[in-house]
Order: structure tokens, then sequence, then C-alpha cells
């Protein structure tokens, strides 16, 4: 969907600068005994997963004012998300969302197959009723009072894992919006009873090869109290339903000043990191562009999982997860993506044993400025050159707007006129 030819050109047009940033870096690394080209391998061989809703216009609690070439289903969604691979050979699987994205898995895999894309993990929806819905959600679902709407919920992701089969996913994403907005709404001791019977009915239903991700969040759309509201609440949560159950960590689901990667630490430590969907925020769940606001502390997130790379059943899985208000959505997420590979190629360049020598000594100064050291080196051509040789873009935003790709979609997608709240 975007010419070879484009891309051919683009890259010409930066190739030479690359090429000479490269081998400058090259030099750099070498005179601190690291291979450029072992750093490279490692980053072509990273992916993160891209949400199918994620290349739709998000919004508000407010308002939400619908972009350009909008997708009308997921076959405009895989092809959006197509681009991105294609351009920055970062986002090699999609992650679906059902109902939004229910199509016949025949369908779905011969149009992943097309545009060189696989399916990632699978989420479930029960934070919103959908159309002819027996029972509301309105008051919870896997926790809800009413067995019958907590079956319901049960049954949908049950669902979810049947359709994830058919699309060979290995893994079900479950964030649910429970709990309560007033005090003494809910029994909180109670309301967890019951989430935790639901979730060990979905557990049951996993395949062997499965893993089950349960997603904290501090709040909304539950103000008062939150069923999972916390990293030890989901610790808890995984501990109880068995060895394929995980923890999930979005960046944006905590408190502002949370030491969000010594939590990645400690799940690590105790085998119950299951992945991440990474984004950014300056005042709460924002769901910002990743590194848009604090690419130190996305780094140190890497630092902790480059430091676990190797031991035994370490297998974290990766996604974007963004609302893009004002922005190309394509475009927030390819700086998104080569955000999350720049602060893994950065991590990788830590001196550990150094790190580690600092630490045991006490010498708080040497240890904080080894890692600085490998923050502040620029990758960007270790990045660029690993995409120049998978076939992709040097410069994909600059290459994207070139290829007219945006007007193109435009002119065929009815525009989309009007908007609530909400996320697409």
């Amino acid at each position: 969907m975007i010419d070879a030819n484009i891309i051919e050109a683009e890259n010409a047009i930066c190739i030479n600068a690359l090429q000479s940033d490269y081998d400058a870096l090259g030099e750099q690394l070498s005179r601190r005994g690291i291979d450029i080209s072992a750093i490279k391998a490692k980053v072509a061989g990273y992916g993160v997963a891209v949400p199918s809703w994620g290349v739709g216009t998000g919004g508000t609690r407010f308002a939400r004012f619908p972009g350009e070439g909008e997708p009308r289903h997921i076959f405009d969604k895989l092809e959006d998300c197509g681009v991105i691979q294609s351009l920055t050979r970062a986002t090699p699987a999609v992650s679906l969302h059902i109902p939004w994205d229910k199509a016949p898995a025949a369908d779905l895999l011969g149009k992943a197959t097309e545009l060189g894309l696989r399916f990632d993990a699978m989420n479930s929806n029960t934070f919103q009723d959908q159309p002819g819905q027996t029972h509301s959600y309105k008051f919870g679902s896997l926790s809800h009072a009413d067995r019958a709407t907590r079956q319901q919920a049960v049954d949908h992701n049950i669902e979810c894992i049947e359709i994830g089969r058919a699309l060979g996913s290995k893994a079900l994403t479950v964030w649910i919006g429970d709990g309560s907005n007033f005090p003494g709404q809910t029994d909180f001791t109670r309301q967890f009873e019951r989430y935790l019977d639901a979730m060990k009915a979905v557990y049951a239903a996993l395949p062997d090869d499965w893993r089950v991700f349960s997603e904290h969040k501090m709040f909304e759309p539950a103000f008062y109290s939150t069923v999972v509201q916390d990293w030890g609440t989901n610790y808890l949560i995984a501990k109880e339903l068995g060895d394929k159950a995980m923890c999930l960590v979005d960046l944006g689901h905590h408190a502002p000043n949370v030491n969000i990667e010594m939590i990645v630490a400690r799940l690590i430590q105790f085998g119950k990191l299951g992945g991440f969907h990474f984004n950014d925020s300056k005042y709460g769940d924002d769901d910002l562009d990743t590194g848009s606001i604090d690419p130190y502390r996305l780094f140190l997130v890497f630092n902790e999982l480059v430091g676990a790379e190797g031991k035994a059943g370490f297998a974290p899985a990766h996604m974007l997860d963004q609302s893009h208000n004002v922005t190309d959505p394509i475009e927030s997420l390819m700086v998104s993506a080569m955000e999350v590979q720049r602060a893994y190629a950065a991590a990788l360049l830590v001196d550990r044993g150094a790190l580690a020598g600092y630490q045991d000594a006490n010498d708080a100064l040497m240890a904080t400025t080894t890692l600085k050291h490998g923050f502040r080196t620029d990758v960007e051509p270790i990045l660029a050159m690993a995409r120049l040789e998978a076939g992709g873009a040097i410069d994909p935003v600059a290459t994207y707007r070139a290829s007219g790709y945006r007007a193109r979609v435009a002119a065929v997608r009815p525009k989309v006129t009007g908007g609530g709240g909400g996320i697409v």
C-alpha cells in the first residue's frame, strides 16, 4: 500500500548521511567494547504489537473529533497496521478487540497474511454494552452481583479465546471497568470474590499453550474503587489463578510519580510479568504517545527488561495502547514503535558489569551515571539502519507523508461526521 519506489526514493535522500552516522556511532561504541552490529541485530528482532483500535481517532470523556480517512471496519484497520509495519518494520503483530473486530477467521487470516501481519493477544470487552446484549455491565461484569451477568461476561471471554485460537493468538487480555463510584456502593471483599470465581472459569477454558493477562487500572470508569486497581491486586489474581495467569502493566494506569520500573522488577522477580501496554501520561491515564512525556522512565523499564533477558520463562508481550486525539494515528503509532525500540537499544548499551559493581559499592553517583550513559547515547542510526536493511523507511513519517496514503484512503472511506466521547 506504500509504493516500494516511494520508500526507495525517500531512503535515497537519507542513506549517505545515515551511513556516516552509523559508522561514527559504531566507532564510538567500539571504544566502549560494544559491537554495533550485535545491537542492531537485537533491535531488528524486536517487535511491538499495535492495537487495532489505535489506528482510529481517539477521544476524551467530553468529545471526539473524527479524522480524515478513518477505518470503517477491521479490514481497513489491518491495512493501516500494514502501513505501519511496512515503514517501521517494528510492528509485526496486531491485537484485536472483540466484538469491535469480529469477522470470519479465514478472512482475517487472509488479510493479515497479505499484509505480512500476525495476531497478538485477544482483548475482551465487558466494559460497555453491545447491541442486543441481554444483561447490562453498568454495575460491573465479571464481578457483578447478578450471576447471569457474570456468566455472560465469562462466556464472552471464552468466545474471545475461541476466536483467537482460530487466528493463531496465544493470549487473552482481560481489563474490566468494574468498581464503584460511591462509598458503600459495594462490598469490596464479596465483589473481589465474585471476580476471582468468574476469572477461574475463564482460566479453565485456556488452551495449554495460552496465557491470560489481567490488567490493573487505578481509576476510570469507576472513580471511588476499582476491582483490579493496582499491581499488588493484579499479582494476587495471577497467583490465585495459576501458572498461565500473568500481570499486564499499562504505563498510564498508575498514580503520578509511582515507580513503575520497580513494579516491573518485582513482577519479573516472582515470574508474573506478562507484558505491557505502552503509552505515556502527564496527569493520569492520558494514553499519550509512548515516550512523549517521560522517555527516561520508558528507558528505565527497559533497563529492567534487558537485565532479565535469558531468565527461564521470561517472555513478556509488548503492545502499544494509545489514544490519538489530535494527530494522525498512523504517524503516532510509527513514532511510538520507534520510541520503544529506542528505549530497548539504549538499555542494551548499559554496562551491566560496571553497574552491578557500583551498586554493590554503594556508589550512587556512578551507578546512575552508568544508566545515563546508555540513555544519552543517540541510537537513531542503529534503528534507521535496521529499518533500511529490513526493507523499511529510514524516515517513516516523511515517507508516509510523501506517499499520500492518508489522502488516498480519505477519498474512499466515508467521512465520519460528529462524534461523542470515548474511544473508537
